[in-house]
């Protein structure tokens, strides 16, 4: 996809026209920020929402089946919270679905709804996001979309994953999944298996949780979809453990692997989850200086988003260890 976002933008800078450029933008922006290159991401979809009119561009949504504007915000946002700005990632999701709403095309709303959901999951915000997977799959019912049906399924289960409904959780994101692939898609695979494998732990299934490890692990491999791999890492590295074997030097190495990754793509945010995670393990095991230390000057960097919920608990850790 990287590929042929550039041939297509080098095209569009030789043709010179607003509308092609624009595309161009936001297809290097997509393909940028679904491979873990969030800045680089973020740059393109500056310049595409630059270039939009939407006297001239709203048109557009019937060719390609979302409003461009709409469609870049979210993804933008996509880029804004990797690289720790997650009340910016809110605002854009929030005009995402604004703009959704007054185009009134039902398919640029799914679309806006579905992703905002995302945003909202990320920063903690559970119940919004919820709300917004039910509207996309009633509307999805109401116009045979199976593909959008089935990433508000997905979204939903993982919502419910993150705030202890775990029973409900697997149901809902197989039966998103199933859904999903059925289509042929392959994107978002990483991100649904490994919130399945949240769930399968906190039922006790532990085979079934490190398979969809497993799974998320080579779908990245091989599609090299790599956004939320430093996030992959930490949650095997809580499945550790919670699991009856309890392998806490395992355990480490995950929470030290998606650190790794984190660092290497500037995404603060899963690196403050990374380091959230590690610092806990270190206070359980009496190395508390060594936790601030690490956590501390993660946590300093933000300078904005300190109600979304990660936040909020790497600044109660850092309290307690101090």
């Amino acid at each position: 996809m990287r590929e042929l976002a550039a041939q297509f933008l080098a095209l569009a800078e030789k043709q010179g026209t607003t509308a092609p450029l624009m595309i161009g933008h936001r297809l290097m922006g997509v393909s940028l920020t679904w491979t873990g290159t969030f800045a680089e991401g973020r740059a393109h979809f500056d310049q595409a929402i630059a270039f939009y009119d939407p006297a001239e561009h709203r048109p557009l949504a019937t060719r390609f089946g979302q409003d461009v504007r709409v469609a870049t915000l979210f993804h933008r946002s996509l880029a804004l919270w990797p690289l720790g700005y997650p009340e910016a990632a809110l605002a854009d999701s929030d005009q995402a679905v604004s703009g959704a709403r007054e185009i009134g095309q039902a398919a640029t709303l799914m679309f806006a709804l579905t992703f905002a959901s995302f945003s909202h999951i990320l920063c903690g915000n559970y119940v919004t996001a919820k709300a917004q997977c039910d509207e996309v799959v009633a509307l999805a019912d109401e116009k045979g979309s199976v593909q959008w049906k089935a990433r508000g399924m997905g979204l939903e289960g993982c919502a419910l994953a993150l705030t202890g409904r775990a029973s409900d959780a697997v149901h809902r994101i197989n039966s998103g999944i199933i859904a999903w692939r059925s289509t042929g898609a392959t994107l978002w695979n990483p991100w649904f298996l490994s919130n399945l494998a949240r769930a399968y732990a906190e039922l006790d299934q532990f085979d079934d949780a490190w398979r969809c490890i497993d799974e998320a692990m080579n779908a990245m491999d091989t599609t090299k979809e790599k956004w939320c791999e430093a996030e992959v890492h930490r949650i095997a590295g809580e499945i550790e453990l919670m699991s009856p074997r309890r392998d806490a030097a395992k355990a480490q190495a995950c929470f030290e692997r998606a650190l790794d990754i984190a660092r290497a793509q500037q995404a603060r945010s899963w690196e403050l989850r990374a380091a959230t995670s590690l610092a806990r393990l270190w206070r359980d095991q009496g190395r508390r200086a060594e936790a601030h230390d690490l956590l501390a000057p993660v946590y300093g960097w933000f300078a904005e988003g300190f109600d979304t919920l990660d936040l909020k608990e790497a600044k109660a850790l850092l309290e307690e260890l101090a």
